[in-house]
């Protein structure tokens, strides 16, 4: 267990954020706190802090809105995140996706490990690196292990967009964006996706953009 002392100046800078009403400030990329990775949660917050924190991500992740928020994010070095999905999309983006709903899940200390070798490549953005999406390659089904915050234990496999939502979060704990992970050839605008890159798939993108993807 982390020792008072340890656990002062991340209680403070929590105490700090929560000061104020509404949704905290999302760090941009450049920010080295994206970086550097977290912290493995060991008691650093008290169970009532712990809980206030976890309702301001909650608050901050769906008025940006996103499906997804890690406390790096925030600029707390600890590995917490919340992920969200409503998925109000169209049945045929379902479909190719996977894209399903997604209960308000806290996840802490996360890690995940692909389960088989089938690979997906879809657009991903990031609340971190605004107006811009790329398209990513990810394990199709991954096994997440880690706490909830109740201290229960999760072990549980996640497919489809659930699982690239608990991968681009666990991510952010191990200091890496989806950026490092990304096709950039397929590096577009908030305005050229609304504008081009619609489609349930990346085919037509990796044709025209020149990239490829798995299989």
């Amino acid at each position: 267990m982390a020792s008072p002392r340890d656990r002062a100046p991340v209680a403070e800078l929590v105490e700090e954020l929560l000061a104020t009403d509404g949704p905290l400030p999302i760090i941009a990329a450049g920010d080295p706190v994206l970086r550097r990775g977290a912290d493995r949660f060991d008691g650093q917050l008290g169970p009532a802090l712990l809980s206030r924190f976890v309702e301001a991500l909650r608050v901050t992740m769906r008025a940006a809105p996103g499906v997804g928020l890690a406390a790096p994010q925030v600029g707390v070095e600890l590995r917490i995140a919340v992920i969200e999905d409503p998925a109000p999309v169209p049945e045929e983006v379902r479909l190719a996706r996977g894209r399903v709903p997604q209960p308000f899940r806290v996840l802490i200390n996360p890690s995940y490990e692909p389960v088989g070798t089938a690979r997906v490549a879809f657009f991903e953005g990031c609340l971190s690196v605004p107006g811009w999406q790329a398209v990513v390659a990810r394990p199709a089904q991954v096994r997440l292990t880690g706490e909830d915050e109740q201290g229960r234990a999760l072990d549980e496999q996640f497919t489809g967009w659930p699982a690239r939502i608990v991968q681009h979060e666990t991510d952010h704990l191990d200091g890496t964006l989806y950026l490092d992970r990304a096709e950039l050839r397929s590096l577009s605008s908030n305005e050229a996706m609304a504008a081009r890159w619609t489609q349930p798939t990346s085919e037509e993108a990796a044709r025209e953009l020149g990239f490829g993807l798995p299989g």
